[in-house]
């Protein structure tokens, strides 16, 4: 239970908000400069990137960095052009592929920079004389 509490709940939250924040029929207010929600859409699907990283890690610590890279990019992008595609039924929005782009670039920047996190801590910790 608390191998779930510690890396699952964690992300099936962030999901659920994620898809909360995409029912509202009004997007949160944001500053008035060009592009900016798709930085903020790379910016939360970035930690949805490390999230699914994180759990994927935990049930299988054996699989490559790459494998575990590659399936965390993937769920986030999909995550994202399922809410894309809710957001299409939702009064007031629209779905936007630029959106799903920008969630899929942010994803990829998270998972990087989490699995060159966690590289960079395997190597430092090999290097400790025992």
């Amino acid at each position: 239970m608390n191998h779930f509490l510690r890396y699952w709940l964690p992300l099936i939250a962030y999901c659920l908000i994620l898809f909360l924040q995409s029912s509202s029929e009004s997007p949160a207010d944001l500053p008035a400069i060009e592009h900016v929600d798709k930085v903020v859409h790379a910016g939360a699907y970035g930690l949805l990137g490390i999230l699914f990283y994180r759990a994927y890690r935990s049930r299988w610590p054996s699989a490559s960095g790459w494998t575990l890279a590659n399936a965390s990019l993937m769920s986030a992008a999909f995550y994202g052009m399922t809410d894309e595609i809710h957001q299409y039924f939702v009064p007031g929005r629209s779905a936007d592929p630029w959106d799903w782009l920008a969630d899929t670039i942010g994803a990829m920047l998270g998972v990087v920079a989490y699995h060159a996190l966690m590289h960079y801590q395997f190597r430092k910790a090999s290097a400790r004389p025992n």
